[in-house]
């Protein structure tokens, strides 16, 4: 009976989690599926899909991976060390637990506390006269006959805040009538740190001589470091800030390595905690496998589309050719240039230097002939207008009534190019738009040859309780 009972659950665990699909003959659970569905298609999203529209998006992604995998992608060192470092991030922090994170801010506590040691913390004023290190005697004889007189005044009842605030050349603590914050040994310069820790609350130091002039020195406040509960949350805030859980966790990974005797490694040890987490939870198994697929995906997808796309220029301008009627535009586009020169020679110069180049080398002429030393000779504006992007251009080509601007010290402007009236000459012309239609054909084209090669099998019975079971 209790074998049966074990057997029935194992039977209603897998039930739960049923196969949603398989591709290339890998198990797709549910799980899987709605995770991606439901982060896909989360609030904000603007595109979002149904369950059926996104299944082949899915299946799509799926063999794209299959395709990855089949070249060896995830053996290339490059990939392998990012991969790590990402799942690094999201596992690490799970290796350590309240009890090691306690364990760490007592740690910090109790080496502050002996950092601190037996003199504790003071809370001082003190009034600055500033001399320079390098200044001539009269200047420091100068400000100790000041610090002096302002020490008499103290010493017959002046107040020690309004008199830090008017001569204090310290502007950080003058503010705060002299106030500085709780200090160490070890925070202050020698000779007032001396001073100050031998003053108990109340009392004022006569005028002590520092590297940075001479200080009058008054005791606010003396304590001990405060019991470890009162920093405690402190002490995590902290611990959060610098990444403690990272830091803890490679110390205890570490210990266990070394302890191994060259049975484990940093690595495996990882690769097992993994494991045993994502069996555990389902969102950290598919956010880290998301992470592995995706890595895969950019890099074959960069390889056969996009990379491809953007750098094949035969394939480019073939796409074009045959495509050309889809690039037409509504209103005619002037492929040139609008210029401005100082001198009216250069009006022509400027023409003659392009006149025979190709229209993206345009740029790097102009600039070595004209504009290659100190001296700026002409400034120019290069693209392809339609009516409203240029001022110039609207006047000279567009035969429009409209006001230009002159450029300060260029005062002469000319436009240099050709009307384009049915639609760009070139693939270049309009090069964004040409690459990313031929990159979504190359996609297509892919994705296409991938479902020829690779099974698949969706489960529509199981596909109709995404979210709903």
């Amino acid at each position: 009976m209790l074998f049966a009972a074990c057997l029935f659950c194992g039977v209603a665990a897998a039930q739960s989690d049923p196969v949603i699909m398989k591709v290339n003959g890998k198990k797709v659970l549910r799980s899987e599926f709605e995770y991606s569905f439901n982060k896909n298609n989360s609030e904000g999203v603007i595109d979002k899909k149904s369950v059926d529209e996104y299944v082949d998006l899915f299946i799509n992604y799926k063999l794209k991976v299959e395709a990855a995998l089949a070249e060896h992608y995830d053996t290339l060192t490059s990939y392998k060390k990012e991969f790590a470092q990402y799942r690094d991030q999201q596992v690490l922090p799970l290796l350590v637990n309240d009890a090691d994170m306690e364990k760490e801010a007592h740690k910090i506590y109790d080496e502050t506390v002996e950092r601190i040691g037996p003199d504790g913390l003071v809370k001082t004023a003190h009034i600055l006269i500033k001399a320079g290190q390098q200044a001539p005697k009269a200047e420091w004889d100068a400000a100790k006959n000041l610090a002096d007189s302002i020490y008499t005044v103290l010493k017959n009842g002046g107040d020690f805040a309004s008199l830090a605030t008017k001569y204090s050349a310290d502007p950080g603590s003058a503010r705060m009538g002299g106030e500085l914050p709780f200090v160490q040994r070890g925070q202050f310069v020698k000779e007032y740190e001396d001073a100050a820790f031998a003053l108990q609350p109340g009392e004022m130091s006569p005028v002590v001589k520092s590297p940075f002039g001479y200080h009058i020195i008054l005791m606010k406040e003396r304590k001990m470091l405060e019991p470890f509960e009162h920093h405690r949350e402190a002490i995590f805030k902290f611990m959060e800030q610098r990444n403690m859980r990272d830091i803890i966790a490679k110390q205890k990974i570490d210990e266990i390595v070394n302890a191994s005797n060259g049975k484990m490694t940093q690595e495996k040890y990882i690769d097992k905690q993994t494991k045993k987490l994502t069996k555990k939870d389902n969102d950290l198994k598919y956010l880290i496998q998301e992470y592995h697929d995706g890595l895969l995906l950019y890099e074959i997808s960069n390889k056969l589309v996009w990379d491809k796309g953007a750098k094949d220029e035969d394939g480019l301008r073939r796409f074009f050719a045959s495509n050309s009627k889809k690039y037409a535009w509504d209103q005619p586009r002037y492929k040139g240039m609008a210029y401005h020169v100082k001198q009216q020679s250069d009006v022509k110069a400027v023409a003659d230097c392009v006149r025979d180049l190709p229209f993206d080398q345009w740029a790097e002429a102009l600039r070595k002939t004209f504009n290659s030393d100190s001296v700026i000779r002409i400034r120019v504006e290069k693209g392809i207008f339609k009516q409203g992007d240029n001022a110039l251009v609207d006047s000279i080509v567009f035969h429009r009534d409209t006001t230009v601007n002159h450029l300060k010290d260029y005062p002469i402007n000319a436009v240099f190019g050709k009307m384009l009236k049915d639609g760009p000459e070139d693939y270049t012309d309009v090069k964004g738009l040409v690459v990313a239609d031929y990159q979504e054909m190359l996609e297509k084209e892919w994705v296409a040859q991938l479902r020829k090669r690779y099974k698949f099998k969706v489960n529509k019975k199981v596909l109709k309780t995404v979210n709903n079971h």
